[in-house]
């Protein structure tokens, strides 16, 4: 069993690579070990295969430097924050044992993404909640509760209540999001066009990454939002 110091949650494969890689592989070099589940396998969209989609989310884990990557194989489109799927995400989380999720955005342009947040956050809490059972192998888990529960920002501008400084990391996220091929713009592709396949997505996620980092006065950033109030015990601790 693998102890993780921050489990990425993520609706879709890609939907990690182009909200908080730059995060992930800024923690990754500071010795974190850093892993991602993604609930599905992006099956409805429209295009790839969920073969390809799992072999596109292997390669970006290798640029990653991940310590782990799963798929829960949900249904993509029709999963539900239902007990069903907290129980699986439950046993995941206590699996684990992270001391920080990184989940999706609490409302977006994709429904799975608002809808992920909230199975995110829910089961985190669930989890620490030792009545609720789970046995992974036929071996019973203890409840295991992260400390934080961030949220990335997706397509939707949210304002973010802090924003991480991924400059130097910047070009290794790039190739990150662009070992999901069948996803984004490539003339050779012959399959119909989708929102995110536009020539003009990714330069859309370069200027909105500028834009946080311009924020804080850095070239390019990556916002989150909260679930409670972040405590500082050093005012030289903030930026």
């Amino acid at each position: 069993m693998t102890k993780l110091d921050i489990l990425v949650i993520a609706a879709h494969p890609d939907d990690a690579e182009l909200g908080c890689s730059g995060t992930i592989l800024s923690q990754v070099d500071k010795g974190n070990k850093v892993g991602i589940v993604d609930l599905t396998q992006g099956e409805m969209g429209t295009r790839g295969t969920p073969e390809l989609r799992l072999k596109e989310a292997d390669e970006a884990a290798k640029i990653l430097k991940l310590s782990i990557r799963e798929n829960l194989k949900f249904k993509d489109i029709y999963f539900l924050n239902d007990e069903e799927h907290q129980h699986k995400l439950i046993e995941v989380i206590r699996k684990y044992r992270p001391e920080i999720v990184l989940a999706n955005a609490i409302s977006d342009r994709h429904p799975d993404h608002g809808k992920g947040s909230d199975l995110a956050s829910i089961s985190c809490f669930m989890s620490g909640l030792r009545k609720i059972e789970t046995k992974v192998d036929g071996i019973s888990q203890e409840p295991w509760r992260p400390k934080h529960v961030y949220h990335y920002i997706q397509n939707n501008h949210i304002n973010p209540d802090f924003i991480v400084d991924i400059t130097p990391y910047w070009e290794d996220k790039v190739k990150s999001i662009k070992a999901f091929k069948s996803q984004f713009f490539d003339p050779s592709n012959q399959e119909p066009a989708s929102f995110i396949s536009d020539p003009e997505f990714l330069p859309f996620i370069e200027s909105r990454a500028r834009e946080f980092g311009h924020r804080i006065m850095s070239t390019y950033g990556e916002g989150f939002t909260v679930e409670r109030f972040i405590g500082v015990k050093d005012l030289f601790d903030l930026k």
